[in-house]
């Protein structure tokens, strides 16, 4: 197996302090995932600006959690639903929501439901959605505009769970009580 180096700001290369340091300061520690991808400065900085672009999308913070929390799920990203499922839960969004999430089971809002649907199918289909899949999206209360705006948390997504695969991600004591493991369904 491939051991990846977890950086520390002292260890990181040059390019990578800076957002390890921000980091550390809105979250009050650096997030494993972080030290690792701090190996490759462009790879932290693309994920760290598509987190931003993700937060400034039209989607609400609920919204933005069940797509963080349903990527991760269908990527088996062990990493990102237990670190998305701690931020959910300091999002408010309902624990009776959050164990739906991490299971794979419907959500009883039907609008978020279609949300949760809509964005599997992406990840499933690599974004090949037919078009009366989006117009069934679209017609759940969304736009054209939140259809995009998924891909970009999915985009965010894909970057961190293929690291978290590759690099077997340890969690942070932080996240250690939202540990979770893919069903062997």
């Amino acid at each position: 197996m491939t051991t990846f180096k977890l950086h520390t700001i002292e260890s990181a290369p040059e390019g990578s302090k800076e957002m390890l340091e921000g980091a550390l300061k809105q979250n009050g520690f650096v997030p494993n995932l972080y030290g690792i991808m701090a190996e490759s400065p462009e790879v932290l900085e693309a994920y760290t600006q598509m987190n931003q672009l993700f937060n400034e999308t039209s989607l609400s913070p609920v919204e933005k959690n069940i797509v963080w929390l349903t990527v991760s799920y269908h990527n088996s990203c062990h990493y990102c639903m237990a670190i998305h499922s701690m931020a959910a839960k300091m999002f408010k969004v309902p624990e009776t929501m959050i164990e739906a999430l991490r299971n794979n089971k419907p959500l009883n809002d039907t609008k978020l439901e279609a949300l949760r649907k809509f964005t599997a199918l992406l990840v499933e289909k690599r974004g090949w959605a037919s078009d009366d899949e989006v117009q069934e999206f679209l017609e759940a209360g969304y736009s054209q505009k939140n259809v995009l705006e998924i891909i970009v948390g999915i985009g965010q997504k894909i970057i961190s769970n293929y690291v978290n695969h590759l690099a077997h991600t340890p969690l942070d004591k932080q996240i250690e009580a939202f540990k979770w493991e893919a069903s062997s369904e």
